[in-house]
């Protein structure tokens, strides 16, 4: 489908842009989870492409134990930096199960897309425990809705994404890059036929939030921008200052006052059972 496959400069340098660039999970998410699941304290969490750690570490309480696997070293290391407490793997997950042991639930949160799913599905539904189940987050943490509706109602102006994206393209060319290589077409979809082929059952789904309006500064879209794949800060090269110096330009230009809102997309819980 694509020239893409993984390598491991594929989110390199994007760690410790993660936590202010990226939107925060709401802890209404973790209480769908332990709702509609029974969490009680017990059992094991295992987060696959826990990146730094945003999802384990909201899920992790309701558990006796969690662990969380990425294929980024700098992933790992500002997970570990931000919660010791946790089991963190620099880990592929086409590697599992790496002796890692049984789970109550096993964890994807923007992260099977890049993954040989029929592969990885397979080798999970071996790691789940009696009454295990995968947990698949459906959410946008890096940026708001598409489209311009509504905006009159927003205390500030709303990032210019558009814009934002077009000075990408001006930098790195008009194909998406990826890693060393490029994603023309984006990321593979097909998830749920890849799920019942490899034998769960399901899904059921949840809205676990139904969206709102945020607020961000200029830092906070700088960092956005820098926390994607397909604008790392090692893509720009040399270039690299130049290219932040127009992006800040560009978000003055939008708003003078540094303040942006716009609102965000629902996140969905989708449950697959074994």
């Amino acid at each position: 489908m694509t020239s893409w496959e993984w390598d491991e400069t594929l989110f390199a340098g994007t760690a410790v842009h993660y936590g202010v660039g990226r939107l925060p999970y709401p802890p209404r998410l973790a209480e769908t989870i332990r709702d509609e699941l029974g969490l009680d304290g017990t059992g094991r969490l295992l987060d696959v492409g826990c990146g730094p750690g945003s999802l384990t570490t909201l899920l992790a309480p309701h558990f006796a134990a969690a662990v969380g696997v990425d294929a980024d070293r700098g992933m790992i290391a500002e997970a570990a930096r931000r919660a010791p407490g946790v089991d963190w793997r620099v880990l592929r997950a086409e590697e599992l199960p790496a002796d890692l042991g049984e789970f109550r639930v096993v964890a994807f949160a923007q992260s099977f897309h890049w993954m040989d799913q029929p592969l990885v599905a397979e080798r999970v539904r071996g790691m789940l425990g009696p009454g295990g189940a995968w947990v698949h987050v459906g959410a946008m943490t890096h940026r708001g809705l598409d489209g311009t509706d509504g905006d009159d109602a927003l205390p500030h102006p709303r990032p210019p994404w558009d814009e934002v994206d077009a000075l990408v393209r001006e930098y790195l060319g008009p194909v998406r890059r990826a890693g060393r290589g490029t994603l023309p077409q984006g990321t593979r979809g097909g998830e749920e036929d890849v799920m019942r082929a490899a034998g769960y059952l399901g899904p059921r789904r949840l809205v676990a939030w139904p969206g709102g309006v945020v607020e961000r500064g200029a830092d906070e879209l700088v960092a956005s921008v820098y926390s994607q794949s397909f604008s790392t800060p090692h893509l720009f090269g040399e270039r690299c200052g130049a290219f932040e110096a127009d992006l800040r330009r560009l978000l003055t230009t939008a708003s003078p006052s540094g303040r942006f809102a716009e609102r965000t997309r629902e996140i969905e819980v989708v449950i697959w059972r074994p």
